[in-house]
């Protein structure tokens, strides 16, 4: 049989931590404007590698040529790699001087 003493404790709580995964860090990609890669072609890239529809690559299109870069995308390290390594694989195959790069959001 247990005694009330037992019942009463020490007064300590034990608390259950779950351990906090920290998120990992996003990065902004983004499109630098040059003055010889044609404005179709970099509509055509937003549309294929982003996701985008004609309207919202057309308006992005239109910042990175009036502003001289535009964040395309914000995506973990991989994914903007890869997004970035896609980009300037396709501009390199036609020709065009496209840049694309990362930084750390």
């Amino acid at each position: 049989m247990m005694s009330d003493k037992d019942d009463e404790g020490d007064g300590a709580v034990i608390v259950e931590v779950k351990p906090r995964t920290k998120r990992p860090p996003l990065y902004k990609v983004m499109l630098l404007n040059d003055d010889y890669t044609p404005m179709e072609f970099v509509v055509h890239v937003l549309e294929r590698f982003f996701g985008m529809n004609h309207a919202q690559a057309f308006e992005i299109m239109l910042t990175v040529h009036k502003k001289g870069l535009a964040v395309v995308g914000v995506f973990s390290h991989e994914i903007a790699e890869t997004k970035v390594t896609q980009v300037m694989d396709r501009a390199r195959q036609h020709q065009h001087p496209l840049q694309c790069t990362m930084e750390r959001e």
